[in-house]
């Protein structure tokens, strides 16, 4: 069974203090996220107060690369089928994404995927991922 991937459009996101940087660099094609300067640990979703220790955060650019940790595809909420996965990047934290720009069929759990840019409603680029 063959499922190709088909765009959707993409709400605009949110953009307040806390999205706004994070946003910036995905215009720029930079997936970011938060790391505490006290602990060193990196955390997603990307935030002022690090959730392990409570200290102060910064931020910093990531990879880009990872592999799938688990992936669903969805073919009966609409008209047109997609793939949501998990994706745990190298650096070792793990986001809720979509999978993009390939069989959708052919998506495996373990599957090296890089992160690609898709242009939202308003023209921000949202963070997806595609095969590697």
């Amino acid at each position: 069974m063959t499922t190709p991937y088909s765009p959707l459009p993409i709400s605009a996101p949110q953009v307040d203090a806390a999205t706004a940087h994070f946003l910036a660099q995905a215009r720029e094609g930079v997936l970011s996220t938060r790391r505490c300067t006290a602990c060193g640990k990196l955390h997603w979703y990307p935030r002022a107060l690090c959730p392990f220790c409570m200290g102060d955060t910064e931020w910093v650019a990531l990879s880009g690369q990872g592999t799938i940790y688990s992936v669903s595809v969805t073919r009966r909420a609409g008209p047109t089928p997609y793939a949501i996965a998990y994706v745990t990047l190298d650096e070792g934290i793990t986001l809720l994404t979509n999978i993009v720009d390939c069989d959708l069929d052919s998506l495996k759990i373990g599957q090296r995927v890089a992160v690609t840019f898709k242009p939202a409603e308003d023209g921000a680029s949202v963070p997806m991922f595609r095969p590697a």
